[in-house]
């Protein structure tokens, strides 16, 4: 059996939308085209998809599944009508690269530098995104790659570990450890630390708070307002700590000192891509890439 398309955009819109009406004002449709849509996918897979009872619709478990998947469908096929029209025109392709703020524009630099040494004819197009930013643009084609440090794979994308960077530590140049050139990281147990997700929402801080209680200490942390700027400057205007994969010295026109982390304490640089695409471009960065 096949399945089409345009009914899967159905059962997404409607399971997004909670509503027949608010899914068929978002699809251009009347609710009967779209009732009727429904009802022909459900006859095709052979099982129901929503439950229709009471003034809500819910979605079953099986429609959860199918658009999950569907999802996924969408992205492939957004990707592979992005490849053929490419090479139909004679176009080049460009390696569109998404990046957590986690991972600096620093460390991109150094892997596209290691790539165009192998494959000078690699054409990057760098963007940060946030985590759930990152996820949604490589499920629905938008992106070929993303880089970022312990998000999970989402349904539909393969994730890899690249390389893994060494971590440091970062605090104003006013800070009472900011004198030093070394830090314990035992000697932090008294510190706030600043993180950029909620801990336990965040896979990236639960990763460094694992880090403290291996040390032995639960952190104090905070959670940094201001997103998305180079993590060394999460610690301006506060006598907060934080880990950092920025060389150690000073940061941030001197306005942060970098200090060195022992013991040594490594975390990872995953590559996250979607399942079932091409792209020549995104193989040729991922090889020179690992190590």
């Amino acid at each position: 059996m096949s399945l089409d398309l345009h009914k899967l955009e159905h059962l997404v819109a409607v399971a997004e939308e909670g509503s027949f009406t608010r899914a068929a004002a978002r699809l251009h449709l009347s609710q009967q085209a779209l009732s009727t849509s429904i009802r022909a996918l459900e006859r095709e897979v052979g099982v129901d998809l929503l439950d229709r009872g009471g003034n809500t619709v819910t979605v079953l478990d099986a429609g959860n599944a199918l658009v999950e998947d569907a999802r996924v469908l969408h992205g492939v096929a957004r990707s592979a009508v992005q490849r053929v029209r490419r090479i139909g025109r004679g176009e080049a392709e460009t390696l569109r690269i998404g990046h957590t703020p986690a991972v600096t524009g620093e460390e991109v630099a150094a892997l596209l530098s290691r790539a165009h040494a192998a494959r000078p004819e690699l054409s990057p197009e760098v963007n940060q995104r946030y985590p759930h930013e990152l996820t949604q643009q490589l499920v629905d084609g938008e992106l070929d790659i993303g880089l970022c440090r312990a998000m999970t794979g989402a349904h539909g994308l393969v994730r890899n570990v690249l390389t893994h960077h060494r971590l440091h530590v970062a605090v104003a140049a006013d800070h009472r450890l900011a004198g030093r050139d070394t830090v314990q990281l035992a000697e932090l147990a008294e510190e706030p630390i600043m993180v950029w997700g909620h801990p336990g929402r965040s896979g990236y801080t639960d990763l460094l708070v694992d880090h403290c209680r291996q040390a032995g200490f639960e952190p104090h942390v905070r959670r940094t307002p201001i997103q998305g700027t180079p993590p060394v400057n999460a610690v301006l205007g506060t006598d907060c700590a934080a880990f950092v994969t920025t060389a150690p010295g000073p940061a941030a026109g001197g306005r942060v000192r970098v200090l060195d982390l022992q013991p040594p304490r490594f975390v990872p640089l995953y590559a996250l891509w979607p399942q079932h695409t091409t792209s020549h471009a995104r193989d040729a960065f991922l090889a020179t890439a690992a190590g």
